[in-house]
């Protein structure tokens, strides 16, 4: 196996992020460094990261959290926050997480011990859709809901949604339902604040074929992973 996928099937990092690492020189192979992106990878060579020695998992694994508002998603975070890892267990604290969800959103978020795996949850160009429920508060005219159909640049970038439908109209707030299939950073948010709208939450629903299916807030639990993707 080449060197970038044992790492990535590893669970250590993405495919992309083993090619940078091995172009740093941070990998070694049986104690020497190897820059080498074509090196086979065989059963007696160990490879070390950071004095981490990895090993290739048996069989890809899946799991999903439903997260709380309060985390963020990543392993460490420098002003002291609490990270989704904080949520599960300690012997599963090597997983990836696939995507992000950002301090304040709720809900669905993946974790793979597969590296190739999270990236191709992760590339635009698999349009892998994401199902939101949005609540916001003003109001949200038809010309709004128009608009934001048609595509919204703000600052030079272009936000693009498949599809948003109301889902409950309440005295001063909204409750939507937005699918994406490319999610950019804040960019929910940032579509409703270029109207001067305030969206006061935000819940991942769905990623691709998985769902929350009832599940608690805060919990974590092994999935099935239906198809070999990637």
């Amino acid at each position: 196996m080449r060197l970038s996928k044992y790492i990535a099937h590893s669970g250590f990092c993405s495919r992309r992020d083993a090619e940078k690492l091995i172009k740093d020189n941070k990998v070694l192979i049986n104690n020497s460094v190897c820059n080498d992106y074509s090196y086979s990878v065989n059963e007696q060579d160990k490879v070390c990261i950071n004095n981490i020695l990895l090993k290739k998992p048996n069989k890809v694994e899946m799991y999903i959290l439903n997260k709380p508002r309060g985390y963020i998603t990543s392993k460490k975070d420098e002003l002291k926050r609490k990270t989704v890892y904080d949520l599960i267990p300690s012997d599963k604290k090597n997983l990836i997480s696939i995507g992000r969800l950002d301090y304040n959103t709720e809900g669905l978020l993946l974790f793979t011990n597969n590296g190739d795996l999270a990236r191709y949850f992760e590339l635009p160009k698999n349009k892998i859709s994401r199902i939101y429920k949005v609540k916001v508060y003003g109001n949200v005219t038809k010309q709004i809901i128009n608009k934001i159909n048609s595509g919204i640049n703000i600052k030079g970038t272009v936000h693009q949604i498949d599809e948003i439908k109301l889902i409950k109209n309440l005295k001063t707030n909204s409750w939507y339902s937005i699918k994406l299939s490319e999610g950019k950073n804040r960019e929910i948010r940032k579509i409703f604040e270029n109207f001067n709208l305030t969206v006061n939450r935000i819940i991942r629903t769905n990623y691709g074929e998985y769902s929350l299916n009832n599940i608690k807030l805060g919990e974590f639990k092994k999935i099935i992973l239906k198809k070999t993707i990637y």
